[in-house]
C-alpha cells in the first residue's frame, strides 16, 4: 500500500508505482486528500500517467493536529480491510506521518521513500514528521549519502540504503514531454527572462514579517518573478492586502510539466521548496532558498543554491550575485536515474521474504 496526499508525493509516487508495476508488485494506492483541488492534485494524476487512487480519503486541510488525527483514523481503517504486506509512504508531510504510525501500530512494515533528511530545525512540522517516521520505519529508503550519514549519526543503520533519488528519475523521464509543452504561463516569457518564485512552508506563509520582507525583495528585482500561489500563500497575502506589482506576477497553480517548463526557462528560481530545489539543480537553473537551512545541502556545496533566509537585501544580492556569475558544472549526488527500479527492488525482495517466512 502506498500512501499519497501532497504535489510531490505525487511525483515520487509516479516512478515508484511505474517501477513496481513493471516488477509485478501489486500495488493499492491510498490519496488522503491532503492536497485536493486540480491545480494541486489532479492535474498531477493527468500528466504523470498515475492511476486513478483506489481509496480517496477526501480528508482536505485543516490545522495540524486535526488533519494528521482524521488521516490516522481513516487509514487504519484501510490497512485493516486491505491488509497490505508493507506500507510506503514519502518525504516529510502530514500524511506520510500518519500513514507511518497507523502501519507501525498494526504490526506492518513501513518503507519510507526520502529517508535521513534533515534541516536540524525542529520549529519546521516538517521536520518532526520526517523524524518519526524514520524512526518507526523498517526500510529506509535515502536519496543521497548525507541521508545515510544523518541516520547513522542518529543510531540507524540497519534497513538503510541509498536508493537515488526518485525525483531526479521524474526530471530525466518527464524532461522530455516538455520540449514540446510550454503552457499558457511559460509560454508568456522567452527563455531566461525571469524569475520564478514559490513560497509555502509555514515559517514564511505565517510570519507576516518574514512574508513582507520576501515579496518586497521580489517585487523588485529586475525581471519579472513568476509566483504559482500556493493557497495557504494566496490566504496570507490577501490578509496583508498584498496584490501583484512591480515585477511580481500571481499566477494559480500549475502543473508538474509546465511547473518543469518554468524551471528550465527560469533564469533563476527563488522557493522555500525542497522538491524545487532539487528540480533548480536537476535542470541546471541558479536557485535562492528562502529559508534558513536546507536539506539539500549538496545542492549548495555545488554552488548551484544560495540560502537567503527571508532578509529582502540578502535575497536580491543572491539573485544579482547569480546574474553576474552562473555556476558552472554540477556534481553527482542525487544517483543515476534509477531509484524507482532501485526502491521496487528491494520492496518484492521484502515482500518475497515475508511470503517465505525469512
Amino acid at each position: 500500500m502506498s500512501v499519497v496526499g501532497a504535489r510531490p508525493q505525487f511525483v515520487k509516487a509516479a516512478v515508484v508505482s511505474r517501477a513496481l508495476a513493471a516488477a509485478g508488485v501489486r500495488e493499492v494506492l491510498v490519496h488522503t486528500g491532503q492536497h485536493y483541488d486540480y491545480g494541486m492534485s489532479e492535474v498531477f494524476f493527468r500528466e504523470l500517467e498515475i492511476p486513478e487512487p483506489d481509496v480517496n480519503l477526501g480528508i482536505g486541510s485543516g490545522p495540524h493536529g486535526r488533519q494528521t488525527g482524521l488521516m490516522l483514523e481513516a487509514l487504519e481503517a484501510v490497512m485493516l480491510e486491505r491488509e497490505p504486506a508493507m506500507v510506503v509512504v514519502y518525504g516529510d508531510t502530514n500524511s506520510t506521518l500518519a500513514a507511518a504510525l497507523a502501519a507501525a501500530k498494526l504490526q506492518v512494515p513501513v518503507a519510507h521513500v526520502e529517508a535521513g533528511l534533515r534541516s536540524f530545525n525542529m520549529r519546521m512540522p516538517e521536520e518532526v514528521n520526517r523524524i518519526l517516521a524514520d524512526r518507526i520505519s523498517s526500510v529506509l529508503l535515502c536519496p543521497t549519502q548525507t541521508a545515510v550519514g544523518n541516520l547513522k549519526r542518529e543510531g540507524m543503520t540497519e534497513g538503510v540504503l541509498n536508493v537515488g533519488d526518485v525525483m531526479y528519475d521524474a526530471a530525466l523521464y518527464y524532461g522530455g514531454r516538455v520540449s514540446g509543452h510550454s503552457g499558457a504561463v511559460a509560454g508568456e516569457y522567452k527563455h531566461k527572462s525571469f524569475y520564478l518564485a514559490t513560497l509555502h512552508r509555514a515559517e514564511n506563509t505565517d510570519d507576516e514579517a518574514r512574508l513582507e520582507a520576501i515579496v518586497t525583495a521580489l517585487d523588485v528585482l529586475s525581471r519579472p518573478v513568476v509566483c504559482p500561489l500556493h493557497p495557504r500563500t494566496k490566504a496570507r497575502l490577501a490578509a496583508m492586502g498584498q496584490k501583484p506589482c512591480g515585477s511580481l506576477v500571481f499566477v494559480e497553480p500549475v502543473g508538474y510539466l509546465e511547473m518543469t517548463a518554468l524551471e528550465r526557462g527560469a533564469r533563476v528560481i527563488l522557493t522555500d521548496s525542497g522538491g524545487v530545489q532539487k528540480e533548480a539543480y536537476f535542470h541546471g537553473t541558479p536557485c535562492v532558498t528562502l529559508r534558513d537551512e536546507t536539506e539539500w545541502v549538496e545542492t549548495v556545496e555545488a554552488g548551484w543554491n544560495i540560502l537567503a533566509g527571508a532578509d529582502a537585501v540578502t535575497i536580491t544580492t543572491a539573485v544579482l550575485f547569480f546574474e553576474t556569475h552562473p555556476p558552472k558544472a554540477r556534481i553527482d549526488a542525487f544517483g543515476d536515474g534509477r531509484a524507482g527500479e532501485a526502491i521496487a527492488g528491494v520492496i518484492k525482495k521484502h515482500l518475497s521474504d515475508k511470503a517465505r517466512g525469512t
